[in-house]
């Protein structure tokens, strides 16, 4: 991943097959249309709805919800239980799947695997999450994200993962009940130590990884549950369940 200047427009791809709409200047996070949206979930300590904190990801939401006047195309909030046992961090919204549900890892590959294995070890109670009111809930889970908007190309800058830090460390702070941080990928990893003020340094990524943390709680690594990383069988299907059993091992479910 390459640093880019401040300055450069974000790239934006329109469908294949679809021409562009027309585009008028407008601020960073504002609304070009009113469409049939998914409604946003109230601001609270570690979600705002509305942030433009991150400008290129502003710009990036303003000219995504122009394109597609339905998709959620605002910060995706935390999705799961109030008092969860178990916190998932995974890295960003997809374009078009939490992006455009309003739900992590809904609506797109990346959460195939992830709630089929949830479903399998009781923690949802349906084996897909298809859309943000389809009915599913999770138990004693909850699944948030290192960077809640989705970023051009999939690739969020460091500084915005730096931003938006600040919204996982309130989460962490909040959610007493939390036993077990499963870190979906390095990002998401590192993201948690640095909300929780820890050294990365004295915690090395790796799949299958366990970490004791300061304040007794653990954290499990896990590659990615990626279209990438499945297809390359960089990750598999028994790789990932017996990480996230044992995850439930540790939190005691």
């Amino acid at each position: 991943m390459t640093e880019r200047s401040k300055t450069e427009r974000p790239k934006f791809v329109t469908p294949k097959g679809r021409p562009p709409a027309r585009r008028k200047a407008v601020a960073p996070g504002a609304d070009m249309f009113v469409g049939v949206r998914p409604p946003a979930g109230p601001k609270t300590a570690y979600y705002d709805p509305a942030c433009t904190l991150c400008p290129r990801l502003a710009e990036f939401l303003t000219e995504t919800h122009h394109v597609h006047p339905d998709y959620f195309a605002r910060p995706v909030p935390s999705f799961g239980a109030a008092t969860p046992k178990i916190l998932i961090v995974g890295l960003a919204p997809g374009m078009h799947g939490a992006n455009r549900t309003g739900r992590p890892f809904t609506g797109d590959y990346a959460g195939v695997l992830l709630y089929e294995t949830l479903h399998e070890l009781g923690l949802a109670t349906a084996p897909e999450s298809v859309s943000a009111d389809d009915g599913l809930q999770l138990r004693n889970a909850r699944i948030t994200n290192a960077v809640k908007c989705v970023p051009p190309e999939n690739k969020p800058l460091p500084d915005e993962i730096r931003q938006c830090n600040a919204y996982l460390k309130a989460e962490l702070q909040t959610l007493k009940s939390i036993r077990v941080i499963f870190a979906l990928g390095r990002i998401a990893h590192d993201g948690v130590l640095v909300a929780l003020g820890l050294k990365r340094s004295k915690f090395a990524f790796g799949h299958g990884a366990e970490h004791t943390l300061d304040d007794g709680r653990v954290l499990v690594d896990s590659y990615h549950c990626s279209r990438y990383n499945t297809s390359t069988r960089v990750l598999t299907p028994e790789m990932f369940k017996k990480v996230m059993a044992r995850t439930c091992e540790l939190a005691g479910l």
